[in-house]
């Protein structure tokens, strides 16, 4: 990943940096000196599962999940919605509004930015998203704003959908012909002996998945940025909040996590 001016960063905001209002305040405040002095754009594409777990607890409803995907009884779009597009997407407006920055909450509907459509019936309402037209997103960047944008689409049928934040980040990242940083709690991938490992290729991530060091849930993490890097056409990046000081080095076009490798 090497910086461009010109080249959108679009940057997937999970993990338990979403409940913590001093890492996000971390976040937001390197943001706001790195874009003090550079002229790269930055978008954030957020999720929120916590909020939504959260909800379901107090509803007493209960939270299924198929293959690492909440099941989204059409019935309870109207709730998610407003646990994701509504109070998270708000929050953190609110804490980058707090950091200095002039923040603009999005969905992935806004000025048709994604195509949504529904992903499998089994799921409910759960989306799978492909780019469309950036227009809207980059007339909101030529204003000088930080966009944030949660991961909640609308299909051509006018249908609220819930859809996987990394992947919306995905179709983010293709509308605008960005560069893409999965950044969470996780510093990237680790080899046998705990060290960062830089970068993977598909034939070495399976080969790490195969000798057990990739396991448990960081195997669909490493899948799905393989996918990722595949689909955009170039390397992505899973890097961590965690150390704040070492951001501007990533907005900037360094890699601080692992880089994700398409195939040629």
């Amino acid at each position: 990943m090497t910086e461009n001016k010109q080249t959108p960063l679009v940057i997937k905001l999970g993990g338990a940096a979403l409940s913590c209002s001093k890492t996000l305040s971390q976040v937001f405040g390197a943001i706001a000196d790195y874009q003090s002095s550079a002229q790269r754009p930055i978008v954030i594409v957020h999720g929120g599962g916590y909020l939504v777990d959260e909800l379901m607890d107090k509803l007493q409803l209960e939270t299924v999940k198929k293959d690492g995907l909440r099941v989204t009884p059409y019935e309870q779009i109207p709730l998610i919605t407003g646990a994701l597009a509504g109070t998270a997407n708000k929050m953190l407006q609110g804490q980058a509004i707090k950091d200095g920055l002039n923040a603009i909450g999005l969905s992935l509907a806004d000025g048709g930015l994604c195509q949504v459509e529904e992903l499998d019936p089994e799921l409910g309402a759960v989306g799978t998203a492909t780019p469309g037209s950036s227009i809207l997103l980059q007339a909101v960047l030529d204003s000088g704003a930080l966009p944030i944008i949660s991961s909640i689409g609308i299909t051509a049928n006018g249908q609220m959908m819930n859809v996987n934040a990394d992947q919306a980040a995905v179709a983010v990242a293709g509308a605008l012909n960005a560069d893409l940083v999965l950044l969470s709690d996780v510093s990237g991938v680790l080899d046998g002996k705990g060290h960062l490992i830089n970068s993977l290729d598909d034939k070495e991530a399976q080969s790490l998945i195969n000798g057990h060091v990739i396991t448990d849930g960081m195997i669909v993490k490493v899948q799905a940025a393989l996918e990722a890097a595949n689909t955009l056409g170039r390397s992505i990046e899973v890097a961590t909040w965690r150390y704040p000081e070492k951001l501007a080095q990533l907005f900037a076009g360094d890699s601080i996590g692992t880089q994700f490798l398409p195939n040629n």
